[in-house]
Parts: C-alpha cells; sequence; structure tokens
C-alpha cells in the first residue's frame, strides 16, 4: 500500500515591507484557477488592530512547474458589512477558501466575517475572481435541539459538485465546524487527557441547502437545513480540535479534503502558544461523502520549519487551498497551500497514492 507523501516547496508569500495592509501577516489563502487558467491565491491580509482584508495574487512557477512566488493584483473583500464590522473601527474578511461549484456557474468563496457578535461564516461568489458579490452570513436551522445560530464558527468550505444529503437528494453542501462554548482548543486544553469528547459539539459537520433547479441556480440566502456530524477528534495529534482546511477535490479514491488538528505542544507560553496545529487527510466516498474511507492516523504535515514555529502564533500550519496539478499532466499530485505561524503562506506538494493505506 502507498502513503501520502508531502513536500515542502517552500515560502510562496510573506508580509511585503512597507504594506500597511499586511504589517501583521499575509496567511491562510484561499487558491483556485480561473478562467485563464492561472492559478490565484486569495490572502488574509492583516493590517494593524487585527484589521483584515482579502486580496488577490496570481502565482508563479518556475519551467518545472513548481509555484516560486506570486504577483500582487489588489484586494477582492474589505470589512463593510455590519456584520464584518466591529465596534471601535475593528473588523474582518478572513480565512477565505474558494471552489467553482459547476451548478452554480460561479466561484463561492467561504471566509470568515468577524464582526460584533464574533466569528461567522459569508460567504461571496464570482464569475472571474476579481469581482466578487457577498451574499451574506450563512444561516442554519437547528439539529436535534442542537443550535447552530448565533455560534462561533470559522472553519468552511463548500464542495465543487452537488453530493447526496439525508434526504436522499442531491443538494449543495458545506463543511464546517462550529465553535460551541467550551470546546475551543484553549478551554480543552485545560481538560484533562482521558476527557469525554462530545460527538456533536467537536464535530467537523456537512450541512445542505436545497437548489431549485427549475429557476436560475443562486444562492439567495445561504440557508442550511439539514446536517450530518462528519467526524470528531479521534488520534492524539488532532484531540483538541478538528476542523476543515482546503476546500474537498475529486480523487482517483474519493473526495479528498486537507484539514488540521490540534494538540498540545511542548513548551512555555500562553494559552495559543502551546498549541500545535498539524494537518491530516480525509478521503470521502465520492457517492456519499458522508462515508469516511481513509482517515490519517497521524498528520501528514506538522510544524518543522522555522517559519511554522515562529510568527504571531507558534507552530502552526493551517492548509486553507489547494490545487490540482493535472495542468502539467500530475493527476496524483496536489500542491497545498497553507498558513505558517499566522504569518507568511507556504507551499507543500502532495503527492497521492495509488491505494489508499491501510490504517
Amino acid at each position: 500500500m502507498g502513503e501520502f507523501k508531502v513536500q515542502r516547496l517552500g515560502t510562496i508569500m510573506e508580509p511585503e515591507p512597507g504594506n500597511a495592509m499586511e504589517a501583521q501577516g499575509v496567511l491562510n489563502p484561499g487558491a483556485v484557477r480561473g478562467p485563464d487558467g492561472h492559478l490565484y491565491l486569495f490572502p488574509r491580509m492583516v493590517a494593524e488592530g487585527n484589521y483584515s482584508r482579502i486580496g488577490i495574487a496570481r502565482v508563479l512557477f518556475n519551467d518545472a512547474g513548481d509555484p516560486t512566488g506570486v504577483e500582487r493584483l489588489g484586494v477582492v473583500l474589505e470589512p463593510e458589512a455590519d456584520y464584518e464590522l466591529r465596534p471601535g473601527g475593528g473588523g474582518g474578511c478572513e480565512d477565505p477558501r474558494v471552489s467553482y461549484v459547476e451548478v452554480l456557474k460561479h466561484y463561492v468563496m467561504t471566509y470568515v466575517a468577524f464582526g460584533p457578535n464574533g466569528p461567522r461564516i459569508a460567504v461571496a461568489r464570482s464569475t472571474d475572481l476579481f469581482k466578487w458579490e457577498k451574499v451574506g452570513l450563512v444561516s442554519f436551522t437547528p439539529y436535534k435541539g442542537l443550535e447552530f445560530q448565533g455560534i462561533d464558527n470559522k472553519d468552511s468550505c463548500v464542495f465543487s459538485e452537488e453530493i447526496l444529503s439525508p434526504a436522499g437528494d442531491k443538494q449543495f453542501a458545506i463543511v464546517h465546524r462550529p465553535l460551541f462554548p467550551g470546546t475551543t482548543p484553549e478551554e480543552l486544553a485545560q481538560q484533562p487527557d482521558d476527557r469525554e469528547i462530545d460527538d456533536h459539539r467537536e464535530s467537523i459537520w456537512i450541512s445542505y441547502h436545497p437548489l431549485d433547479h427549475n429557476k436560475d441556480i443562486v444562492i439567495k440566502d445561504a440557508k442550511f437545513t439539514s446536517h450530518y456530524h462528519l467526524a470528531t477528534p479521534v488520534a492524539e495529534w488532532e484531540k483538541l480540535k478538528i476542523g476543515c482546511g482546503a476546500p474537498p477535490v475529486m480523487t482517483q479514491h474519493g473526495w479528498m479534503m486537507i484539514y488540521h488538528g490540534v494538540s498540545v505542544a511542548d513548551g512555555q507560553g500562553d494559552e495559543k502558544q502551546r498549541l500545535t496545529y498539524s494537518a491530516g487527510v480525509m478521503i470521502l466516498s465520492k457517492d456519499d461523502p458522508r462515508n469516511i474511507l481513509y482517515r490519517s492516523p497521524r498528520p501528514i504535515m506538522k510544524p518543522d520549519l522555522p517559519e511554522e514555529h515562529v510568527g504571531l502564533i507558534a507552530n502552526v500550519v493551517f492548509p486553507t487551498g489547494i490545487d490540482h496539478r493535472t495542468d502539467i499532466g500530475m493527476p496524483n499530485r496536489f500542491d497545498i497551500y497553507y498558513g505558517m505561524a499566522d504569518d507568511r503562506i507556504g507551499v507543500a506538494r502532495l503527492d497521492v497514492p495509488d491505494e489508499l493505506p491501510v490504517g
């Protein structure tokens, strides 16, 4: 059996000297191929006061096809709506994930709107990647008495195709991880090692939104009406929290989702500095992504480089973008774009094996 092999390709983007919009870092980018075939990144650009915008940059490649740098092209989203603005002048459009959704004929961006009530999932859409229309905040109906509305929610991405819902039909779907009170990594790190994991409140969820195929298909209210809890923490490297990373992409084995897990780090520091963010792989069934066919028993990426250990928040590898390298004739190669210590952006090459590992 094969293994998922990862090779670091280096730092692709770091704060630009003298650029006030990047004074506190560039990190956690969305990544997607545009209509012109070029690869575009959508980095979170952090100014003083934790004021975050979402930029756009074209990725540059060498003759071997490896990414080597970026060309900055401007800003596509900045805090303007009331749900993105905080009292006192702060605000945030953060941590975008971008997918082209064929049935909608649009690129769909999920991002964190950091407004007066805390972090919430918001959606924007585009046909060309340069002009974006804000759709608004995502809303959820309750699930068996579990209320998603009014809960902090940061990690989200969408499937590029409609997938099978719990009702048995195909629907538009979002992956997310609500941060219910008491379930942040900092809070769980204070709990005993043998604590009982809450299967619902600590899970990655898939939620579904029906589309009316008899009308022009658009995302109007972004309201998700049915839900399925996909995965809870299992391994030690993800024990404090799991959440989606890059959007699911199709492979020969099924949907591949790069996700992140949080564990306690060695060493000193405040609550955040004592955490380690790593990345793993889930393979979900092509026919019904609620079925997990494979899940990393160990991280495929953990903080190893100095740039991943030292930054605004230490010991962070945080994947948010993925690029399928069919453009250079390598169907088993995927490039992962990820935040490095909440300060800069790295890229790594992931080679998917012909057969899934056992265990």
